[in-house]
């Protein structure tokens, strides 16, 4: 009896013991340069430190994303899956820098935090000094989160500032990695990767001389083991037709053919007249000839709508003064 007693008292000692706080870190950083990559190495290793080192906290993991914006969750892999694994009762207690850290979108800052708070989930925000299951939390978390995105607003106005200023000084620059021909030149401005550029003009070449059509063009390439702008082995009709009507190969800028419409989606449009654009003529070395350029404008319009083949050398050459469809071969 005594020793089924003391097993007993042993087993309910135990079972009042408080159970340790399953605590998780979140960081972010929001560009990939050296500086930020310091700063979100200092942020992992401080909160691996800090969460270990309190005997009543159990430390889940520091969840990380780097390079990323926090002006949506969307690409956010890092906090997504923090998020699933708190609503699955895997933590208790999230720690974080700063509102602006965890999110710079009002809704999805109070979206996320209430969705937590169901669950019994905590997020504590280390520079304001918020705990989110306290009463006055979520007024709190509502005016910082406003004031990061506002603050996000800001940042976003003046880069795109920067960028029409850049635009309106006639300053040129090219996505390098995902365009074929040209690469970053010691003055900064686009240099010929003569490599590359054979490719560009045995595309003009095959499109205007040959008469082939883009489709066919492409299979060309994907057959010859020719590489893409971005790499791939594989081309599509789309690529070579974007090459085709690409002002930059005859050596001219049209600058802001493309405009961000929201700052918190990122979602961009195609610039129809909403923004100022520029057209700068001559601003750095052409591969393509002007006239050669402007021809291959003109065919395209001439083709539109047109039923063509390329099986031979004469495909689509001639073509019909009353009805102006091309000649076909016959046999």
């Amino acid at each position: 009896k005594e020793i089924a007693f003391r097993a007993i008292y042993c087993y309910i000692l135990e079972d009042e013991k408080p159970r340790k706080k399953k605590v998780a870190g979140y960081a972010r950083v929001s560009t990939d340069s050296d500086e930020q990559h310091t700063s979100y190495e200092a942020q992992v290793d401080y909160y691996t430190k800090y969460i270990k080192n309190n005997k009543a906290w159990e430390f889940v993991k520091v969840f990380t994303d780097e390079g990323i914006s926090a002006t949506s969750t969307k690409n956010r892999e890092g906090f997504k899956e923090m998020i699933r694994r708190a609503l699955d009762g895997e933590i208790d207690l999230i720690i974080t820098k700063s509102v602006s850290r965890f999110a710079r979108n009002t809704v999805d800052t109070l979206t996320t935090v209430r969705l937590l708070k169901e669950k019994g989930v905590e997020v504590f925000f280390e520079k304001e000094n918020i705990y989110t299951l306290d009463s006055k939390g979520e007024l709190l978390i509502t005016i910082m989160s406003s004031l990061a995105q506002e603050e996000s607003r800001s940042i976003s106005e003046n880069v795109t500032w920067g960028q029409r200023k850049r635009f309106a000084d006639g300053k040129i620059s090219l996505p390098y990695k995902h365009f074929l021909g040209y690469e970053k030149g010691e003055n900064g401005l686009p240099k010929i990767v003569e490599s590359e550029a054979k490719t560009i003009r045995l595309i003009y070449d095959m499109f205007y001389y040959q008469g082939k059509t883009p489709s066919s063009i492409a299979t060309i390439l994907t057959r010859e083991g020719i590489t893409t702008p971005s790499g791939k082995v594989r081309w599509v009709s789309s690529t070579i037709e974007s090459i085709l009507t690409n002002e930059k190969y005859k050596g001219d800028a049209l600058l802001q053919k493309s405009f961000t419409v929201d700052f918190l989606t990122k979602k961009k449009k195609i610039n129809e007249g909403e923004v100022q654009q520029y057209y700068i003529e001559g601003s750095h070395p052409a591969i393509i000839s002007p006239e050669l350029f402007d021809l291959v404008q003109i065919e395209i319009e001439k083709r539109k709508g047109q039923k063509r083949s390329s099986a031979g050398v004469f495909s689509s050459k001639l073509v019909c003064g009353d009805c102006g469809n091309f000649y076909g071969s016959k046999v």
